[in-house]
């Protein structure tokens, strides 16, 4: 394999793959595909003849049972039998009109019948009584046809021959006959009604079988070779038939296979295709023959012999592939000798690769003067040779550049160096704030245990002391605040630290109350430091935003402005309507903040209180104003105060 490999992947195996592959793969399947629709469409050809056989050896059957009923119906309504009634000749009548009709039985009864013929038990007989005369194929057993004519079961009778393919029977020989039984009304001379019954008898009736393969297979209506068949079946046992076992002997008593059996007389089918008929492959069609009662009782077969037709389609395959095969032989060395004049010069190029691979880079291929596109090619080959040369030396002389280069890219690999530090340096601030939440959790958990206890305590107290607490109720209402405030913010702590634990849903509050309650909470600080604080509260609307949350963040910038105030000042808070929302200002006239640290107020565990603040005031604060849907802005100047403004949407139900 490793030896064939070189001999596959050359210039010359592949072109002459494609040269020949039209020739040798391409047109051996188009006339394969065409062969093959051809050959089914003269499948479709048979099919469509045999079917039209059938209807041609049907037409004559049924032709052949309503003229035997006409006949009787005439001889029924006839001078001549009258004549016969009145002279009471009847019975020579009879047996002349039988001769002359070709019948095998003619009675003349009354309207009981005959013992076994009763018309109550045969349509046909029934219908002549009705008035009308009546004609069909009816199955009779061998009593039956002693009593309408003596011998004629013996007649019938036909030995059973095994058959290949044909379904297991414990019979011997099949004594029931096939009749084509036609009744006709007769009206006697003293006015009583009577039928005229008549019929013959279909097994072993090779004239009726004869006539019908002569009509349907006519002189030159098949190849020579070929030959027609007719069989008339009772159930699945040829009566009639003019398919032969051997030379001069007829197929009668074989019977057909399991297969044809079940599709014409399990499910009343037509079978139209080839089948096994006796010994030789026949394209066939059966149909199911209806008795007088509307059962199938056998099935009428024509078909002819299918080897003519295999043979002649053989001898066509073969003619077309030796055709081809010859025109193939003839014009492959023509393919080969064109194509030798692309190989020379292909392969010249390939050489020259080689050379050039092995670092030849002088070698050219030089085609000779002469016109053709592989010419050209190899010319404009040569052409980038000597570019790629060219190209080489100008590679030589950038490699000695290269150095400075790479010196370039060391330092912007020490800028992308100082990059990450930075970047680490903020991961670890995450990492503490990761580090603060868990810390946090498991305080607040601690947090909630006094908090109970003085939650108790005054309630106990508030109990014990009755009407005497009234002169401290205010006190003890905002203790109640702040226990319960201190809750809250117990359950903010876990919500952030545990989200998943803990969960609530913003309601609508009023920012101006919310800064009213935050003055009362704060009062202390702002008498100890001496700051004086004026409100405008003047808004009315709602905004969406925790209560706690909004108390937090204005709580931290109010401690924020009396720290910035320590020898005393003012602070200025106000709530105002704005347009989509609600501003809160709180302004101070304290130290201010230098301009280079105003953009980094808002950074997490940044402060300028050194060891007095842990720098998350303003950075939670920033967070749940965010979360909110709102913002929060500075503007400050050193030694004149700061100004915070917040700015909360109004939701769109509200």
């Amino acid at each position: 394999m490793n030896r064939l490999r070189p001999l596959l992947q050359s210039v010359r195996v592949r072109l002459l793959v494609i040269a020949l592959m039209p020739m040798l793969v391409l047109m051996p399947l188009l006339l394969g595909f065409t062969t093959w629709r051809w050959s089914d469409k003269i499948d479709g050809l048979l099919i469509s003849k045999v079917t039209g056989d059938l209807t041609i050896a049907d037409q004559y059957l049924a032709r052949l049972t309503a003229t035997s009923g006409e006949q009787l119906d005439a001889v029924a309504q006839s001078v001549r039998l009258r004549s016969a009634l009145t002279a009471g000749s009847t019975a020579d009548f009879l047996a002349q009109e039988k001769a002359r009709l070709g019948l095998d039985f003619l009675y003349l009864t009354g309207p009981g019948g005959q013992p076994g013929f009763t018309p109550a038990d045969w349509p046909v007989l029934s219908g002549a009584l009705a008035g009308q005369w009546q004609s069909a194929v009816d199955i009779l057993n061998a009593a039956q046809l002693d009593t309408l004519a003596p011998g004629l079961a013996a007649r019938a009778a036909i030995p059973l021959v095994a058959t290949e393919a044909a379904v297991p029977t414990s019979r011997s020989a099949e004594t029931r006959g096939m009749i084509i039984h036609s009744a006709a009304p007769v009206t006697l001379p003293d006015g009583r009604p009577a039928l005229l019954a008549g019929g013959r008898l279909l097994n072993r009736n090779l004239g009726f079988i004869d006539t019908i393969n002569a009509l349907v297979y006519r002189e030159q209506s098949l190849p020579e070779g070929s030959q027609g068949t007719a069989t008339l079946f009772l159930e699945d046992v040829r009566i009639s038939t003019n398919v032969r076992l051997f030379e001069n002997v007829r197929a009668l008593g074989t019977r057909v296979s399991a297969e044809v059996r079940g599709q014409v007389l399990g499910r009343g089918d037509i079978w139209l295709d080839r089948a096994f008929v006796v010994n030789d492959w026949y394209i066939s069609a059966y149909e199911p023959i209806l008795d007088s009662r509307g059962s199938r009782a056998g099935m009428l077969y024509v078909g002819f012999l299918e080897t003519p037709f295999r043979q002649a389609k053989r001898s066509s395959v073969l003619a077309l592939g030796g055709a081809f095969l010859l025109i193939a032989a003839l014009s492959v060395p023509i393919f080969l000798r064109w194509a030798g004049r692309i190989f020379r010069p292909l392969e010249g190029m390939n050489q020259t690769i080689a050379r050039v691979e092995h670092g030849d880079f002088t070698a050219r291929n030089r085609p000779q003067a002469a016109s053709g596109e592989i010419a050209r090619v190899a010319a404009h080959f040569d052409s980038l040779l000597d570019q790629v040369q060219e190209r080489d030396r100008q590679l030589r002389h950038w490699g000695e550049s290269l150095e400075a280069k790479v010196g370039e890219r060391t330092a912007d690999l020490r800028e992308a160096n100082r990059r990450l530090e930075q970047t680490t340096e903020r991961l670890i601030v995450s990492e503490k704030l990761a580090a603060v939440g868990e810390i946090t959790a498991s305080v607040a958990h601690e947090i909630n245990n006094p908090v109970a206890v003085i939650q108790g305590n005054l309630d106990l107290a508030r109990s014990v002391l009755g009407e005497h607490a009234a002169p401290v109720e205010e006190e003890f209402r905002l203790i109640d605040d702040q226990v319960y405030r201190i809750g809250v913010i117990v359950s903010k702590l876990l919500q952030f630290a545990r989200p998943e634990e803990y969960s609530g849903a913003s309601g609508l509050i009023s920012p101006g109350e919310v800064l009213s309650d935050c003055l009362v909470l704060t009062r202390h600080q702002l008498d100890a430091c001496s700051v004086e604080a004026e409100t405008r509260l003047t808004s009315t609307r709602e905004v969406r935003m925790s209560r706690t949350e909004l108390q937090q963040v204005l709580v931290n910038l109010i401690l924020n402005a009396v720290q910035a105030m320590p020898g005393g000042g003012r602070l200025t808070l106000t709530a105002e309507d704005a347009p989509e929302g609600v501003l809160l200002t709180a302004a101070d006239t304290g130290t201010g903040i230098p301009p280079e640290l105003q953009n980094r107020i808002f950074d997490p565990f940044f402060t300028t209180k050194q060891a007095q603040g842990t720098g998350l005031g303003l950075s939670i604060s920033h967070q749940l104003v965010s979360r909110a849907g709102g913002r929060i802005t500075v503007q400050s100047r050193p030694g004149q105060g700061s100004r915070f403004e917040i700015f909360l949407p109004c939701p769109a139900d509200a």
